[in-house]
């Protein structure tokens, strides 16, 4: 497995406005062949920031490559930097691969 995680640091006031860009994205990631899941979580509020990280699980990194290069990559991230302004710095893309799993 492959694990994707971008962390957002969101501007006091404008996590509703964050949660609502991400739950009305056409993410396109159900149709794209090894992908596995996403999760959007929420973390701490600081004085300046509340902290998101986004979570997609992949089958392989080469899965996660070719999506990266995509149409339906292009399509779901298309306006993605039109919102900056809520934002308290650049998102922290951070990748692992898995060295051990136990299952349910």
């Amino acid at each position: 497995m492959y694990l994707t995680m971008n962390r957002f640091k969101v501007k006091p006031g404008q996590e509703a406005t964050f949660e609502a860009v991400w739950k009305s994205r056409d993410s396109q990631l159900p149709s794209v062949p090894g992908f596995i899941s996403f999760h959007l979580m929420k973390g701490a509020t600081t004085d300046d920031h509340t902290l998101y990280a986004s979570h997609t699980a992949w089958q392989s990194e080469a899965d996660f490559v070719t999506w990266t290069k995509s149409e339906a990559f292009r399509m779901a991230h298309a306006g993605a930097g039109g919102h900056g302004e809520i934002y308290a710095g650049h998102p922290q893309l951070e990748v692992f691969s898995s060295v051990q799993h136990i299952g349910a």
